[in-house]
This record gives C-alpha cells, sequence and structure tokens, in this order.
C-alpha cells in the first residue's frame, strides 16, 4: 500500500534517474483515445469481485492466512484451502497460492507494499529498468524491459508460486488460475501472470485481475502482456488514484491494455466502472495528475465496500 510518504519517495526516485535520451522520449508509444463503456453490475460481481476479496485477505496477518482464519476476509471466501504462503513485509511482501474449492481455480494472491518498511518501500522506488530474467521467462525478447523493483521482488517468490501452482493443478484437475494483487501487488501479480503462461499447459486457463496498478514496464512489456494475456487481464484503477500514472511515461513505462476504470463510488458501495479500450486511454486514470489526486482512492472503497491495505483486513 502506498502513502503520501511512498508518493515522495516515488517522485524522489523520478528526479534521481538520468534524464530519459531524446529517442526514449520521442518513441512511439501506444495510447488510446477510444471511448469508454459502462461495465455491468453483474460483470464488476461476477468477474471482479472474488479477485478483490482474495487480494484484500493478502494484507491479513500470513500466520492467519496459512489457516484462512482472518476473520471476515477469509469468512468472505468460504471453501479456500490454502497450499503455501510466505512474505516477510520486507523484501518479500506477503503472498499465497490457494485452492479455491467453490469454482475449482487456484488461485495467486499478492499483498501491496507495506508503509511501514524501508525495504518493502524500495521495491516501489527502485525504478531503473532491466530485461526479464530469462529462466523465468524464457519466451521473452530482448526489447522487453521491466521495472528493477518489481521484478526483484516477483523474482524472490517466483519458483514457489509456479512449483505450487503446477503441483495443486496435478493434484486437483483445475484447468483454471487467478492471478491477483493489489498496488506493488498488483506489479508482481502481472509478472506472475506472464510466467505462467509462458510455463503451463495450453489447456490450463489463466486470468488476471488487478488493482491499483502502477506502470510495470516498456512498451514492449505492455505489448507483450496484451499479446499473451488478452482480455483474460485486467487492471481496475480508482478515480484520482495516483499510483497507475507511476513510473511516468517519460521514463519509458506503458501500461498494456484491459484497464477499467472507476469514475464514482456511490455510498451503498456501488461502483461505476467504464471499460477503458486500448492502451493508456486518455479518458481513464492516464487523465489523472500527481497535482490532482487522492491517496484513499488507491486504497479504497473501489466498489461492493472492499478496500485494501492492513486495515481493511
Amino acid at each position: 500500500m502506498f502513502t503520501l510518504r511512498i508518493l515522495v519517495l516515488a517522485i524522489f526516485g523520478l528526479r534521481t534517474v538520468p534524464a530519459a535520451p531524446a529517442s526514449l522520449q520521442s518513441g512511439k508509444r501506444e495510447e488510446s483515445d477510444g471511448s469508454t463503456s459502462v461495465i455491468s453490475q453483474s460483470t464488476i460481481s461476477n468477474d471482479f469481485q472474488r479477485p478483490a476479496l482474495f487480494s484484500r485477505a493478502a494484507y491479513c496477518p500470513i500466520s492467519q492466512v496459512a489457516t484462512w482464519t482472518c476473520g471476515p476476509s477469509c469468512d468472505a471466501l468460504p471453501g479456500v484451502e490454502v497450499l503455501a504462503s510466505g512474505g516477510d513485509n520486507e523484501e518479500i511482501p506477503d503472498f499465497f497460492i490457494a485452492h479455491d474449492t467453490s469454482t475449482n481455480t487456484i488461485v495467486v494472491a499478492h499483498q501491496g507494499t507495506d508503509p511501514d518498511n524501508l525495504l518493502s518501500d524500495l521495491n516501489d522506488v527502485e525504478i531503473a529498468k532491466s530485461n526479464l530474467n530469462s529462466t523465468l521467462f524464457p519466451n521473452a525478447g530482448s526489447d522487453i524491459e521491466v521495472h528493477d523493483g518489481f521484478q526483484d521482488t516477483q523474482g524472490r517468490t517466483a519458483d514457489l508460486v509456479l512449483s505450487t501452482v503446477l503441483s495443486a493443478l496435478s493434484s486437483s484437475g483445475a484447468t483454471e488460475v487467478e492471478v491477483t494483487g493489489h498496488s506493488l501487488g498488483a506489479a508482481v501479480a502481472s509478472l506472475d501472470a506472464v510466467m505462467l503462461k509462458m510455463h503451463l499447459p495450453s489447456d490450463v486457463s489463466i486470468t488476471t485481475t488487478v488493482f491499483g496498478l502502477p506502470r510495470a514496464g516498456n512498451q514492449a512489456w505492455a505489448d507483450l502482456v496484451d499479446s499473451l494475456l488478452g482480455s483474460s487481464f485486467a487492471h481496475i484503477s480508482n478515480q484520482h488514484d495516483p499510483v497507475p500514472i507511476v513510473p511516468g511515461q517519460f521514463l519509458g513505462f506503458q501500461h498494456p491494455s484491459g484497464e477499467a476504470h472507476i469514475t464514482d463510488v456511490a455510498s451503498s458501495g456501488q461502483a461505476t466502472i467504464e471499460a477503458c479500450p486500448g492502451q493508456e486511454n486518455e479518458h481513464c486514470s492516464d487523465a489523472n495528475s500527481l497535482f490532482d489526486f487522492s491517496i484513499q482512492n488507491h486504497l479504497g472503497p473501489y466498489f461492493n465496500g472492499i478496500s485494501f491495505g492492513a486495515s481493511a483486513c
């Protein structure tokens, strides 16, 4: 999770990076001005709600998550068997892999940043880019670059995630995987989803639904996500949340397609969410500004009363 302090650190991090070369600043980036459309409440409930509940549970104490006794956040998801879990709230944000028996789906969920821990914060502000790990991402082109801090964080749990998912698919007979997370956890989940797509059998369906996603890589990364995950990838942004617009595009970062942008949340909890065609749609979070933002929007509520962070557990 981000606080004002994290945002200041992020902006400071941007200022410490050398200016992008002219070739990068003027390089081709996909942007969209396509018209948005309202997403139905049934789609929100059917496609977004369950991943949001798993992402919320990832913020609960990991010892309670491991036994699925984390109170209301766990109670909202009956029939869940946690297969592996971990994290230290420092360099490794909490995470878990579970079998959702009610849908026969294997779930991978990642916690976001712990704002009170400097090592956790540094996962966000380490914003140089590097090529993807060729072992974890064997089919990635040399032009693909991702955020160093996000890749390092994902790499610390990648082997366990991959081995546990493979084992769970075999033992359960499941053919569906759901990957989710909020904030830093959303970036890690995005990397996990691409890794899993490259390693799992082709008949396994991978759905990725993430919340408050920062930009995680360059144009080639965004194009890779689009080509591999397509419409099974959704990133939900909330009103004036500043996190989806950092790191800046001027540093060569780019969002993939699949944004769903919350424009309003009623007191009842019902949200108005717009589907945003293309990459970096100018009618959605791209229209936000670091000079007019809401950190509370990053935390929630997003829809149906669901917020993120330790206080929301």
